[in-house]
């Protein structure tokens, strides 16, 4: 039975190079992952690519770096010819769909685009691409920020089908509010793209190493809506939004993800704060958060009307 995979090609940052990255991937049939100061990778054991990385990056959070030894890792022995690949660009675009044809290999410089730029990518794997589906755009996040990532068979088929669920999304909640669960969706995606106008330089979206953002921060206990730094301070911050859902879950929830930053990725002394944003104010709610001192409430307000003239 093949397994199914997500890769990332490169990050969509700058989409004229990931483009030129992507169009190389697809006309030579493979596809490529990064983290070139490793080394080579494919002579490696698992104990020494755990030593090259922490070598590598000697100033990531240790959650981080597993997070590359088990991309690595899996990208190397555990992906085999006859498994599928969904290329991404971005979190919410599937470039294409292809089988492995030919387990991994070490090929630095093979890109010219990447060598043109002073970067490699010099983990390859060839992939026979197929023709359909090619460059399906979802309204909403559907693939998680790592570069390689497993999903299950039913997860692929929601993906190439357009049948996204919520599971799919790994969005599954018990909700009270439904039409606030609907907007703020969409308020998440307002919140991050206006990140700086909304909190005016106190808070930045949380970066690693490998570029990655704090939308949708993927934990081992469910992702984060977003994953946040406070500069003054150099606090994380976990931001939350109510969804709809009921109090005593948004409070145990968010008080979890900050536990795992906590134990994860915080560095001695450093502090971890909550942000939980909502619509309305919430009794219970107000009186969860009396009982703690780092997380904070604010509330966002949405006006629309129509009008006979401008």
């Amino acid at each position: 039975m093949p397994r199914y995979w997500v890769i990332a090609p490169f990050a969509s940052k700058n989409a004229d190079i990931f483009d030129k990255v992507w169009q190389f991937d697809l006309a030579n049939n493979t596809i490529s992952i990064g983290w070139s100061q490793i080394g080579d990778v494919s002579k490696m054991s698992r104990d020494g690519l755990i030593e090259a990385v922490a070598s590598a990056y000697p100033e990531t959070p240790n959650a981080t770096k597993s997070l590359f030894v088990n991309m690595l890792w899996s990208f190397y022995h555990e992906i085999n010819p006859g498994d599928i690949v969904i290329a991404r660009k971005g979190r919410k675009t599937l470039t294409a769909v292809g089988k492995v044809t030919k387990t991994a290999f070490y090929a630095p410089g093979r890109n010219p685009h990447l060598a043109s730029l002073g970067s490699s990518h010099p983990n390859f794997l060839e992939v026979g691409w197929l023709d359909q589906p090619r460059d399906k755009g979802f309204p909403n996040i559907v693939f998680p920020m790592h570069s390689v990532y497993e999903i299950t068979e039913s997860q692929y088929q929601s993906l190439v089908e357009g049948t996204i669920t919520e599971s799919v999304a790994g969005l599954a909640e018990a909700v009270e509010d439904q039409n606030a669960f609907v907007l703020e969706k969409y308020l998440e995606e307002f919140i991050v793209s206006n990140f700086e106008a909304i909190f005016k330089g106190k808070l930045k979206i949380y970066e690693d190493a490998e570029g990655l953002d704090g939308q949708q921060y993927a934990t081992d206990i469910g992702p984060i809506d977003i994953l946040a730094m406070e500069p003054a301070s150099a606090s994380f911050v976990v931001i939350e939004l109510k969804k709809g859902r009921p109090s005593d879950q948004v409070v145990g929830q968010i008080l979890r993800y900050m536990g795992w930053v906590k134990k994860n990725l915080c560095n001695d002394g450093q502090a971890v704060k909550g942000l939980v944003i909502c619509r309305d104010p919430d009794p219970k709610l107000s009186y969860a958060l009396t009982m703690t001192n780092n997380i904070d409430v604010r509330y966002y307000s949405v006006s629309f009307a129509l009008k006979d003239a401008p």
